[in-house]
């Protein structure tokens, strides 16, 4: 291999981990989203991570995060709007990526 071809493997390669790490984080914040929104809804113990497990899954809808948002708040009604639900979204993705740096 050249120096190039060296160069090339390690870029593809941090790419790679960057990309799984913005997934995982993301993952994670939505999962801390569903606790959060489960508490507001007064859902504790297993019903609190199905509800959160949910909320992971609504991610998977369409690309971005608004199919989150929309859950979220069709699930609090009045408890919160979207933008709250954003700023806690923004919020808890420094919290999912703390808590990810940690782990490693």
């Amino acid at each position: 291999m050249t120096t190039f071809d060296d160069r090339e493997s390690a870029f593809e390669n941090k790419f790679a981990h960057d990309e799984e790490m913005k997934f995982r984080a993301e993952a994670r914040r939505n999962k801390l989203l569903g606790l959060w929104a489960a508490e507001l809804l007064g859902k504790t113990g297993e019903a609190a991570n199905e509800y959160a497990i949910s909320v992971v899954k609504a991610d998977f809808e369409e690309a971005g995060h608004e199919d989150v948002v929309r859950k979220v708040a069709g699930d609090l009604g009045d408890i919160a709007d979207a933008d709250t639900i954003r700023a806690k979204m923004d919020e808890l993705l420094k919290v999912a990526k703390d808590q990810l740096v940690k782990e490693h």
